[in-house]
């Protein structure tokens, strides 16, 4: 007799496309994996509840991990190539997305960052929300605006943004464009050093 209180198992569609960061894929599915906010993982450990996380970090390669709305970002380590990642994450993504609840939580150290950021860092995050964020976490990625004094802003990229060409250059340089005509027109923005 057939089980009446399991929801019925969707057809699972994985859209693979590229990211401007060579080391990372986007994998767009039918089915939302997280309904609210983003999550970004760089180790298991950080999975907390989301056990399709830490599943995917079981794929040999997998560096760091994103879920944004209907979409898995993900980071390979640069020694392994994609044609092993690709068919090992979609195997994953396949056997375990009708078990993922899209509603799990985090938690959330970020709104308790912002909370406590200078009123000029608040206005840059807002900005940050409404123009480059969205596509950064599009992505797979996400920034941080970590410091602010004398007109220098340090920002930290997150996600697959950490090891993207292009966010030192082109991203960086549309941040800094958007920031001194929305803000102040003398800023400068500069990626703060890991340590």
């Amino acid at each position: 007799m057939e089980n009446l209180n399991k929801p019925a198992q969707l057809n699972i569609e994985i859209d693979i496309q590229p990211t401007p960061n060579p080391n990372a894929l986007k994998f767009i599915l039918n089915k939302p994996v997280k309904n609210t906010g983003n999550s970004t993982y760089k180790s298991p450990t950080e999975c907390g509840e989301n056990l399709l996380a830490l599943e995917l970090f079981k794929v040999r390669g997998v560096d760091q991990i994103h879920f944004f709305e209907n979409v898995i970002a993900l980071t390979k380590f640069s020694y392994e190539d994609w044609d092993s990642v690709e068919t090992n994450i979609s195997n994953v993504i396949k056997e375990h997305l009708n078990d993922h609840n899209p509603d799990y939580s985090d938690p959330n150290p970020e709104a308790d960052r912002r909370n406590n950021l200078s009123p000029e860092l608040q206005a840059i995050e807002a900005i940050l929300d409404k123009t480059i964020r969205p596509g950064l976490q599009g992505d797979g990625g996400d920034i941080q605006a970590l410091t602010y004094v004398d007109n220098i802003l340090m920002v930290k990229y997150q996600g697959a943004c950490g090891t993207c060409p292009s966010s030192a250059t082109g991203t960086l340089e549309a941040i800094k464009s958007i920031l001194r005509d929305e803000l102040n027109p003398e800023i400068e923005v500069y990626i703060a050093p890991e340590f």
